[in-house]
């Protein structure tokens, strides 16, 4: 389903939400959206927030997103783990986190406190 608003004087169009999911960390809040293409495909979008305050003292939310589609799930993810691997073995700021993983052998350890695996096999092809 679509919904129509105004924004800044502008029509725009944004796709209802299939699956949300919000993660809290710090001063950061991560929503991961599964959304639905005009042709009922599946995507994802990763947004962060961050509460702001202006120059009178009011405060906004500041947001980034990323649009994930099907065919760079595999990619994404490969790299995403290779990343996370080689900041939990070579950070140089030692935490509970990199020190627990450090005996895992995958980069993103499921018994982790600090990250878990994500799997897209449930938004498999139709």
């Amino acid at each position: 389903m679509e919904t129509e608003f105004e924004k800044n004087g502008t029509a725009t169009t944004e796709r209802e939400e299939i699956f949300s999911k919000a993660v809290r960390a710090g001063k950061r809040t991560y929503f991961f959206d599964v959304k639905s293409t005009k042709g009922n495909d599946y995507y994802l979008t990763i947004t962060e927030s961050k509460k702001r305050f202006g120059e009178e003292g009011k405060f906004f939310y500041e947001k980034h997103k990323l649009f994930l589609y099907k065919e760079d799930f595999e990619k994404f993810m490969d790299g995403l783990n290779e990343v996370v691997g080689y900041i939990k073995m070579n950070s140089p700021v030692i935490t509970e986190a990199t020190t627990t993983d450090r005996t895992s052998t995958s980069p993103v350890n499921s018994d982790s406190t600090s990250f878990s695996n994500l799997s897209f096999e449930d938004l498999g092809s139709k």
